[in-house]
């Protein structure tokens, strides 16, 4: 059972100040002079509050490689970030295409109790995209899987697709597609364009994104079922997107913070933080997710927070894994690339970061409005301070973030899941013991 908070002054997504009393995991008491006798007391003047914020691409690489990050690691990680909950990607090892694994998990999450831990099943057996994997007995297994992905692989078989699509809508599931062309990327390093014929190394041309969006859509509509994109990256997606959502069809969309703020341009010293997939594109690009994101084109920021040990990155870039860590960082960016910029306010941070990507994967007692009864899933950050990200700010396992050395405004001072205090006055808390409470059930 959590201890009994008084939250004084704080403004809630970023308004109002009022006072939260958070009682047995639940928020209690809004108003303003609350007190409660015995109760620990902590001053967020000044300090916005949010809904816990909920990611719906995580890579946790718990089983199977425990060198990169675990969960443990992972949900220490999100809290920092101001995180809740988080959805683990099924590339581990054994991949989580059975309910044995996706089970394995969240029993994991569930005893780190740092984050609520929502598996993502493959969905196809053993990410090859031959034949779906069990969807229907990981959606009845105890972590009552929704969102299914092959994640770094693209589910690039139209049948197989279809298929998947079918199969989830008994039971209001989503596929997650990573889209990307294989055959238009193969040996792709970098965003296809004049920064890479000038470096000389191999493309990564949008169209091979919004090919498989745009057959995706359609492929969604015919079925009448859920399709959800994967770190959206170009313009021409955005407009697709646009389009699809126009003509009613049923398609959420996702963006990185990396794609919200960083170029192509990055590339040119050939440091391996900043090489990912889909990799850095152009300016325009970036304009266009930010504008897409706040039209409500683009639903939600995920993280694709993907740890590597340094070898994988400290090397030549050719031979460096794709992917950046993302978990403490993405409020921050998005601070700068969409708040700071006036593109939205920090209700839509919450509708954003938490109500949406929680509705997305239909995980209830998460996303919710900061109201009595609610279970008290809180971030408290401190918009007004900024600073160099270091890797003093890093609580995972990795360290290839692309925004050590930068500047980035905010801080989150405190972070509360269910109730319990998982970062308190800026530092993560050293342990939690185990819980047996999701925070959270469909």
């Amino acid at each position: 059972m959590s201890e009994t908070l008084v939250i004084t002054g704080a403004q809630l997504l970023g308004a109002e100040s009022a006072d939260i009393i958070v009682h047995d995991g639940v928020i209690a008491e809004i108003g303003s002079g609350l007190s409660r006798a015995g109760a620990r007391v902590i001053d967020a003047n000044g300090l916005v509050a949010l809904p816990g914020l909920v990611d719906l691409h995580t890579h946790l690489r718990e089983p199977g490689y425990e060198a990169s990050e675990t969960i443990l690691t992972g949900t220490k990680a999100a809290a920092s970030g101001g995180f809740t909950a988080v959805f683990a990607m099924p590339n581990t090892s054994p991949v989580a295409d059975t309910a044995g694994v996706v089970e394995q998990e969240l029993a994991l999450g569930e005893a780190a109790g740092y984050a609520t831990v929502q598996p993502i099943g493959a969905v196809t057996v053993g990410q090859k995209g031959e034949r779906l994997a069990e969807l229907g007995a990981m959606a009845t297994s105890r972590a009552q899987v929704r969102v299914f992905s092959d994640d770094g692989f693209c589910v690039f078989d139209p049948l197989i697709m279809r298929r998947a699509l079918e199969y989830v809508k008994s039971f209001g599931g989503v596929i997650a597609q990573h889209a990307q062309d294989p055959r238009l990327t193969e040996g792709a390093q970098m965003n296809e364009g004049t920064v890479s014929a000038e470096l000389g190394l191999a493309g990564w041309p949008a169209v091979a994104e919004e090919s498989i969006i745009a057959r995706d859509v359609l492929l969604a509509e015919h079925v009448g079922s859920r399709l959800h994109v994967c770190h959206l990256s170009t313009a021409g997606s955005v407009d697709i997107i646009r389009w699809a959502k126009k003509r009613g069809i049923d398609v959420t969309a996702e963006v990185t913070p990396h794609h919200l703020l960083l170029t192509e341009e990055l590339v040119r010293g050939y440091d391996a933080r900043y090489k990912v997939n889909p990799p850095l594109r152009r300016e325009e690009d970036v304009i266009a997710v930010r504008e897409g994101l706040a039209d409500g084109t683009i639903d939600i920021v995920a993280t694709d927070h993907a740890p590597h040990p340094s070898e994988h990155k400290a090397c030549e870039w050719q031979a460096a894994a794709n992917g950046m860590v993302g978990l403490e960082s993405a409020l921050r960016v998005v601070h700068q690339s969409m708040v700071q910029t006036g593109l939205i306010g920090w209700a839509d941070v919450a509708r954003v970061m938490s109500a949406a990507p929680a509705r997305i994967g239909r995980l209830s007692g998460h996303g919710t409005p900061l109201e009595i009864g609610q279970q008290a899933h809180i971030a408290l950050y401190d918009a007004s301070v900024a600073g160099v990200f270091t890797e003093a700010d890093l609580h995972g396992r990795s360290a290839n973030s692309p925004y050590l050395g930068r500047d980035l405004p905010g801080r989150v001072q405190y972070t509360l899941h269910g109730g319990v205090l998982t970062v308190d006055d800026g530092a993560v808390v050293a342990e939690l013991g185990a819980t047996s409470e999701r925070g959270g059930s469909k």
